[in-house]
């Protein structure tokens, strides 16, 4: 029989590589498995609904909000953005281990609802690296990626509360250090 599986939460400022960190791990292990967050944010032209995220309608997104089927959720940038509680929690109790890749508000609401969640903060050694990435994505407007900088500066303020930081200045470097955290802290499998 599967024991529980474990919760983490991976978060960092816009631009840290958390996202392709997350999908590469998620790609080549069955071990863990990522929670797809819903989002009131426009679609991008790179993605694909249920794949980066389910992109909802405020409406929708209040109706969940409501329903109290949320795990998390947060307001970012402008738009809403949460976890479906439901997804979460049942592949947790089926033993799977599950990864949320949400920010530092969300994942102090989840820290209050499953205490044994564990917490790793993506960042690069230096404000002006992060802004130097932001730039380069060009997938946002202006007035977006000024205000995904100033989100950046206030979030690098939460690294105290993560149990784990990992800094990505090398990509390679950093799913190494990466992989080598989750596997030595995910739930174990037990056989009768």
């Amino acid at each position: 029989m599967a024991g529980r599986g474990k919760l983490f939460i991976v978060s960092g400022p816009s631009g840290s590589g958390k996202s392709s960190l997350i999908n590469d791990i998620v790609n080549e292990s069955d071990d863990f498995v990522r929670s797809i967050s819903v989002t009131t944010r426009p679609k991008r032209k790179d993605e694909t609904s249920g794949r980066q995220y389910h992109f909802i309608s405020k409406d929708e997104f209040e109706e969940l909000i409501e329903k109290d089927m949320l795990l998390e959720w947060a307001a970012y940038a402008g738009y809403l953005y949460g976890t479906p509680k439901k997804f979460v929690t049942e592949k947790l109790s089926k033993g799977k281990n599950v990864i949320l890749v949400i920010d530092v508000q969300g994942a102090m609401q989840v820290i209050k609802k499953i205490k044994d969640t564990y917490l790793i903060f993506i960042t690069t050694s230096s404000f002006k690296e992060l802004e130097e990435r932001i730039k380069k994505r060009r997938a946002d407007s202006l007035e977006e990626m000024n205000k995904r900088l100033e989100i950046a500066k206030s979030e690098l303020n939460y690294k105290k509360y993560y149990d784990c930081i990992i800094v990505n200045n090398n990509y390679n470097e950093a799913l190494l250090n990466l992989k080598k955290v989750l596997d030595s802290k995910k739930g174990r499998k037990r056989h009768k």
